[in-house]
C-alpha cells in the first residue's frame, strides 16, 4: 500500500478524495490547517489506521517537509477560496495559494514523488468567449482568488517542465455535494439556497436566473483526481466538469423552491460556465457520472448538514458583496 498526501484533506472536496483513496487501499496522510476544513468531515474514518491527519499550513516549509516524508503521490487541494475575501485580503490569498503551492512543489521535487495532482479553478477563464470552454481558452482572472489559483497552476506546470515533476492540473467547474462548507463568506449557490430553504426564507436568485453553470458532483471530482494520479502523463491541464450547463432557475425548480427574490447581477461573473471535457475523456478516460437531478436528490437527503449555515438575506448579501461591486464594476 502506497502513501498519499492530500493537502486540504479535511475540506469539502479533499475529504471525498480521502474517501476514494482509502477505498482503494491507499495509506493517506492529510495536511490541513483547519481554517475552513473540519476534522468532522473525516470522522467516519476515526478508527482507520490508514489515515493520519497533520495540522499545518502548506505555506510552512517545516510542516510540509514533515508531511512529505515517504510520500509517493501528492494531491494539492489546500487553498483559500471565495471571491470577496480575496478582494479584501489579497496578501493572505497569495501566501496560501501561490507561496503555499511553491513550497509544496519544492518539497515534492526533493522527495521525488511519483505523481503530483493540483486542484485548479475554472475561474481562470474569467468570462469566456467560447462554450463549451476548452483548456486552450484565454486566461482572464477577474479577482485575486482566480489569479492566485492560476498562478499556483502555472507554478506546478513550470516545475513539471523544468524539474520534471510528474504533475497534472485539474481545472474544476462548480463543484457541489455533501460536506460543502456551511460557514464563512457568502459563496456557492447550493449552500446559500439550502440554508435559506431550512430557514423558510426566499431563495436569492442573481439577475433573472437564466445564467447557467456546469455543476459537477463532488464524487465525480474525487474520481477525476484518482484517475489523474494513475496516469503516466505530465505537464497537462484538464477541465473537470459535466460538459452540461444548468440554469439557476432549473436548480430552483429541482430544489423545490417556491419563494424567490431577485438580486442584482454581479460584475465579473460569466453568463455561462460549461467545460469542454474532450481532453480528459480522450487522454485519461474520465467522464462525469452523476446527473444534476441525482446530485440534487443527494443534497436534499443531506440537507441537515446546512442546519447551522448562515441564512443569507438580501440585505446581508448586499453588505457582503459591497467590495465585489466596488472593485469589479469597472472591469
Amino acid at each position: 500500500m502506497g502513501l498519499d498526501l492530500v493537502t486540504g484533506g479535511c475540506g469539502f472536496i479533499g475529504s471525498h478524495l480521502v474517501d476514494a483513496l482509502l477505498a482503494e487501499g491507499r495509506i493517506v496522510r492529510v495536511l490541513d490547517n483547519l481554517s475552513s476544513g473540519r476534522r468532522q468531515n473525516l470522522a467516519h474514518h476515526v478508527d482507520n489506521s490508514s489515515l493520519v491527519i497533520h495540522e499545518g499550513s502548506v505555506a510552512d516549509p517545516v510542516a510540509v517537509e514533515g508531511a512529505m516524508v515517504g510520500v509517493e503521490r501528492v494531491f494539492h487541494l489546500a487553498a483559500l477560496a471565495d471571491i470577496v475575501p480575496s478582494i479584501q485580503k489579497p496578501e493572505a490569498y497569495f501566501r496560501s495559494n501561490v507561496d503555499g503551492t511553491f513550497v509544496l512543489c519544492e518539497a515534492a521535487r526533493r522527495a521525488s514523488v511519483r505523481r503530483f495532482v493540483y486542484a485548479a479553478s475554472s475561474s481562470c477563464y474569467g468570462v469566456p468567449d467560447t462554450y463549451p470552454t476548452p483548456e486552450t481558452a484565454p486566461i482572464d482572472p477577474r479577482y485575486p482568488y482566480a489569479l492566485t489559483k492560476y498562478l499556483g497552476e502555472a507554478t506546478v506546470m513550470h516545475w513539471a517542465a523544468v524539474y520534471k515533476l510528474p504533475a497534472l492540473s485539474l481545472r474544476l467547474f462548480n463543484v457541489y455535494g455533501p460536506r460543502s462548507r456551511t460557514s464563512g463568506a457568502y459563496g456557492a449557490v447550493f449552500g446559500v439556497f439550502l440554508g435559506q430553504m431550512l430557514a423558510n426564507q426566499p431563495l436569492t436568485v442573481v439577475g433573472d436566473g437564466s445564467q447557467t453553470r456546469d455543476f459537477t458532483f463532488v464524487t465525480d471530482v474525487a474520481r477525476a483526481f484518482v484517475t489523474a494520479a494513475k496516469s503516466h502523463r505530465s505537464g497537462r491541464i484538464y477541465n473537470v466538469g459535466t460538459g452540461q450547463d444548468v440554469s439557476v432557475n432549473r436548480l430552483v425548480e429541482l430544489l423545490g423552491g417556491t419563494k424567490v427574490v431577485h438580486i442584482p447581477k454581479r460584475p465579473g461573473e460569466p453568463e455561462c460556465t460549461r467545460a469542454d471535457t474532450s481532453r480528459i475523456c480522450t487522454e485519461l478516460g474520465w467522464q462525469s457520472k452523476i446527473p444534476i437531478e441525482e446530485g440534487v436528490r443527494i443534497m436534499l437527503n443531506n440537507i441537515d448538514h446546512w442546519q447551522d449555515a448562515p441564512v443569507w438575506t438580501v440585505d446581508k448579501i448586499s453588505d457582503a458583496t459591497a467590495d465585489w461591486f466596488m472593485y469589479l464594476s469597472s472591469r
